[in-house]
Order: C-alpha cells, then structure tokens, then sequence
C-alpha cells in the first residue's frame, strides 16, 4: 500500500540559506527540497507536500523576504498562556513557515551555551509548530524532527497522540545528527511546559527528563545521518550514556547518509575559485594550488604535497590528533594550511605548530567560506581525523574538487571513503585516534602522491562519485511511507 500525497512536517533549529550555525541547517535547507523534487513514478501523482518549520530567529534577514502571517494561538506553560504566531515566506521557490513568540527572542543567537535558556525556546517552537499544524488543520502524515531541539514535538505528540483525532495516524521520525548533545539543562522548562518525565523508567534514570532522550524513547522511528553511526550510536563508545538503552530499539533504528548540494560544490561553476575545472580538464586544476600557495605566502610549489584541515576548532574534530601527528612526520616533504575557529585551546595548539614549523604550516584561525573553497580547489590532500562524525560533508567536498581525503573509519567517513589499494578507493582510513595512527595513514597518502599517474586515479574516482540529495531523498520517501502505512494501520 503506498499512501498518496504524503504530507510532512519537518521541523527543525536551522535551515540553509535562512539560517545556518552547522551541519543541519544543510540537511534541513536541502532535504525538502530533495523531496519535493522527485519524480511522480517514485511519489505517485500527488506527489508529497513538505512543510518546513523553524524559529523565527532574529538572525533571519527581514528585509529582503515577504513575510505572511498565516496562524495565531497560545501554548500552555506553567506560568500561563503563551502567545505564538506563525509567519509564512518563499525561499528559492518553496514555502517556509517561521514560528514567533516571546521565548524566541530576537536578539538572542540560534543556541547559547545555556540549555537550560534554549530549553525555553525550542521547548515553545516544538509545540508551537505542533499548534501550528492543528489551527491550519494541516494534518501530517508524518513528524521530522531533528536532534534534541525538536525532540520535545515528538514526546509532546506521542502523550497526546491517542487522545487526538488530529494526530492519530501521524507516525514520528527523530533524526539525530549529533547524539552528545542531549539538551541537558532543559529539564525544567520541560515541566514547565507540561512534559512529564519517563515514568515508565525505560530510559536511565539521568536522562528522563532530557529532551533527546525522550524523543528517543517515543519516536515511531529513529535515523541517524549515516548508517555507520546508526550501529555505532548503539555501542558504549559512541552511544553517549544511552547505548543499552538504544539496543532495545535497534530494530527502530537506521541510518541515511546526508547528501551534498551539487550544484552550489560543482568545481566546474564555483565561482569563488581562481580556476574552475571537471574530470575532463583535471590539470588545470594544479594552477588553483599555485594561486593558493601564493595567497598564503607558502611560495608556490607544485611538487610538494599541500594537505589542508578546514575544520570547527573541537575536541570531536581530532585538531589535536592532526597536530601532534603531523608534527611526528615533519621530516615528510610537505606543507599543510590549518583553517578553523572555535576552542581557544585547539586554536593555540595549532598555532604552535606552525610556530615550530614556519615554511610547511599555515594557520588562519577565522571562518571563511571563500577560503574553504580555494582551499578545497587547490590542497591535494583533506584531513578529517575525527573521533566521532556522525556525517561529514568535508570528505564528500573534497572528493568533488579532487582534494583526496585522509579520515578516520567512524560514522559518515567510513561509509563515503573507500581505503586505496590496487587501483581502487577515494582516499585513505585509519582505525584508531591516536596521532602515530594518523601520521601512518597521511604518510601512505604521501607514498601514492610520489606517483602522479595513481594519483590522478585516486582524484578522478573522488569526483566521479555522486553524493547528491537524490538518492538519500529516495530512502526518506521509502521510510516515510513505511512509517505512514503502519501508523495508518495502527
């Protein structure tokens, strides 16, 4: 049975080009889109309608959008009533309905080191799209909601589910693009809103009143952004406290590699690169290097290998890996740009390096978009030494320009990078994150450099790969259609 015109709320923190702090944002500004975009033999003649919802973040710019309120209402809370309404607007072409109200404050930033103040807010916005939905008597199909900021509209929903006409034959997906972050510190505003903990004591005791946690426990179906990180979610190393509990719901769980905006990574087209190039006129890509090299003050050489991190400056990120293997291969011929922001700590270390190494190391501790591109455009070589990577797109980035990537076997990595070996693979993995583990793995990618023609192999299999929105867009329609089926059957 295949229900036709699926309808699906998809709610979420951040979503591209609106709004964007990370990785998300990606998935939600380019996955609907996806969605909409597939062919009827795949939807059906209706096709599928998918409502994208978000804050109304002050960061959204009002000025060169028209915004139409389409909905008033109150949420409850401890306290009283509080007031929402919803705003709707046309991005590229689609709609998007953004959620107002006093706990999204407009000077305040999409997430704050204070869980406990964005507990208020994504709290209010969960509910609020749920209220949404019902004043507009829009009944979905299906619940999308992403990580702990959306995961109180999943519990909220399973409360009240068998109690609503409205909601009773919507099924929810919870997925989870970075398990750690629990929204611990959100316990109260929880309450205050009305959401009990887990009395059934399914979860541990800890986590009962988180808002990840509780969407874990009531979500019909839980995804994770690749089917690496699925498994690993489930094991003590990965799971975040919340392994045994996630085993008892392996068979509710699976994982769906994110994609990748082709048309805005296309060497070809990027107009931010000094060179732009294709599979066919891959050599003239060596002039990007050049130019790059130059930019940086490194002095240009072709010969010497240029590996390059461009990377949030975190723990999970393995900078501090990448820093100390590097540094115990410093004898290898060649040079390496470090660009990223973010720990103070992860900053100052990389910069020690390039102290103690001044002709091979350059770092520029900013965020730079148009860097990021030269940088992909022109490095041979991207390290991702991750200790967990739930996704990754740097990896996927790098292969589309030819820049062959150098990773750890975790999560989203190990599902889109292939070891080299006998004329295959995209690039180069390692097991462990330990530095010497790395320094291993980056000296092999120096060994295969030494032969130009194994090389251009290695880029050529890289860009041939298609990571597009298409494929990924086609397993969500299936799993949104398994999920609506047996719901509707309940």
């Amino acid at each position: 049975m295949m229900i036709s015109g699926l309808r699906v709320l998809f709610i979420a923190a951040e979503a591209a080009p609106l709004v964007k702090v990370g990785g998300l944002a990606d998935v939600a500004g380019s996955l609907p889109r996806a969605l909409q975009a597939l062919p009827i033999e795949i939807t059906g003649a209706k096709g599928i309608d998918v409502r994208v919802v978000l804050p109304f973040h002050g960061a959204i710019d009002r000025t060169n959008l028209n915004f139409r309120p389409v909905a008033a209402f109150t949420i409850s809370h401890a306290s009283g009533p509080i007031p929402g309404q919803v705003f709707e607007t046309k991005v590229n072409g689609f709609t998007v309905y953004l959620v107002s109200g006093p706990p999204i404050m407009p000077e305040a930033p999409i997430y704050t080191s204070d869980a406990g103040v964005d507990g208020i807010k994504y709290t209010f916005f969960s509910l609020a799209a749920l209220e949404f939905v019902r004043a507009t008597n829009w009944s979905p199909h299906i619940l999308h909601a992403h990580d702990w900021h959306t995961s109180p509209a999943v519990y909220a929903l399973s409360l009240n589910r068998n109690h609503s006409s409205f909601f009773a034959h919507t099924a929810t997906l919870l997925t989870v693009h970075n398990l750690p972050y629990l929204g611990v510190g959100a316990q109260s505003a929880l309450q205050d809103y009305g959401l009990p903990p887990d009395y059934k004591g399914l979860l541990p005791e800890w986590a009962r009143q988180m808002p990840l946690p509780l969407g874990l426990l009531s979500a019909d179906h839980i995804n994770a952004v690749s089917e690496t990180y699925a498994q690993e979610m489930m094991t003590p190393e990965f799971g975040s406290g919340l392994d045994g509990f996630l085993r008892t719901r392996q068979d509710s769980i699976s994982g769906i590699l994110n994609g990748l905006d082709m048309q805005s990574w296309d060497p070809q087209t990027d107009k931010a690169i000094p060179v732009n190039f294709s599979t066919d006129t891959l050599v003239e890509r060596k002039e990007n290097k050049m130019r790059l090299q130059a930019e940086l003050s490194m002095g240009p050489n072709p010969r010497i290998p240029l590996l390059a991190m461009i990377t949030r400056m975190d723990h999970q990120k393995g900078v501090d890996l990448a820093v100390e293997g590097l540094r115990q291969i410093a004898h290898l011929p060649w040079r390496a740009v470090i660009l990223g922001t973010g720990d103070p700590q992860l900053e100052t270390m990389a910069r020690d390096l390039a102290a103690e190494h001044p002709t091979k190391v350059h770092v520029i501790t900013r965020f730079d978009g148009d860097l990021a591109r030269r940088i992909y455009a022109g490095a041979d070589m991207i390290l991702v030494p991750s200790r967990y990577e739930p996704c990754g797109l740097t990896q996927m980035i790098g292969m589309r320009y030819g820049c062959v990537p150098v990773v750890r076997a975790v999560g989203g990595l190990k599902d889109t990078v292939g070891e080299y070996g006998d004329g295959e693979g995209t690039g180069f993995l390692f097991a462990e994150a330990n530095p010497a583990v790395f320094a291993d793995a980056v000296s092999r990618a120096l060994d295969v450099y030494s032969d130009q023609r194994r090389w251009r192999g290695l880029q050529l299999r890289g860009m041939q790969q298609d990571f597009s929105w298409k494929q990924s867009a086609v397993k969500y329609f299936e799993l949104y259609q398994q999920l609506a089926t047996d719901r509707v059957g309940v």
